[in-house]
């Protein structure tokens, strides 16, 4: 059995973060263990606080499970803070695990920022060249290319951009963009276009946490980066297309539904 490492924030309605990453790789039939950087206070409505674990206790949990279990794949999410950027970056740096996926988590979906300015330096300078992947948003493009991302060639250029900084592959996710839902690989040389179509739906909560989570599982699992893309892709579509009303706002993406391998 494959073993995945999320290292992210826990979201007390079980929608995104460590929640969604850990339903995501059970279904990917993978086992996953997790590294907590905060708890965070939310559910349908919003995210309304967090506490941030102490960067000490991240970098030992990391070292915890990869020592002794060991990993085939890690993802990260959350970080929250200077620290624990730092914290990260050095036991990552150190333990040389295998198949990074970065999802820089900057804002929650409803706005609230979950990643301070020094950290989001950090991020970009010691984590960036550690990823084999990571997996902006527009916004999240933006912040790291230092550019306006509003297109798809604004997303090529982004691209290029972040690959510069340091990661080895880019996938800029256009979900936010009007038409189909196309996101971009971009592997230094060339782009690669997944395409879904645009399912209008309420309940979204974790649509990213849980793409990135499935691209984590696949890499572990032992799909090349192009096929692990393309299958999380068509998963996280179908969880959009079946969400669940849970609560009185913003429910989740479903995450029983079965992959297609």
């Amino acid at each position: 059995m494959k073993r995945i490492l999320t290292i992210a924030g826990s979201d007390s309605g079980g929608g995104a973060g460590i929640q969604a990453d850990l339903k995501t790789f059970h279904q990917f039939g993978c086992y996953g263990m997790s590294a907590i950087t905060a708890v965070t206070v939310q559910n349908t409505l919003g995210v309304f606080g967090f506490q941030n674990m102490a960067s000490s206790s991240v970098a030992e949990q990391i070292e915890a499970v990869v020592k002794d279990i060991g990993v085939d794949a890690v993802k990260i999410g959350m970080l929250g803070t200077l620290g624990t950027a730092e914290a990260v970056a050095a036991k990552l740096h150190d333990l040389q695990v295998p198949n990074l996926v970065l999802d820089p988590i900057i804002c929650s979906s409803s706005g609230v920022p979950l990643l301070s300015r020094d950290a989001l330096a950090i991020l970009v300078e010691k984590i960036l060249p550690l990823t084999l992947l990571v997996t902006p948003n527009l916004s999240e493009a933006a912040a790291l290319s230092g550019i306006k991302v509003r297109n798809m060639a604004e997303m090529k250029d982004a691209a290029h951009l972040i690959f510069d900084k340091g990661a080895a592959n880019v996938l800029v996710k256009g979900g936010h963009l009007p038409g189909a839902a196309i996101d971009l690989l971009f592997d230094g040389a060339t782009f690669t276009e997944y395409a879904e179509e645009r399912i209008e739906a309420k309940n979204t909560h974790g649509t990213g946490c849980t793409y990135s989570a499935a691209i984590t599982a696949c890499l572990g699992i032992g799909y090349d980066l192009v096929k692990a893309v393309s299958i999380a892709k068509k998963f996280v579509t179908k969880a959009i297309r079946s969400g669940l009303a849970m609560g009185s706002g913003v429910g989740p993406v479903n995450h029983f539904v079965a992959p297609d391998f």
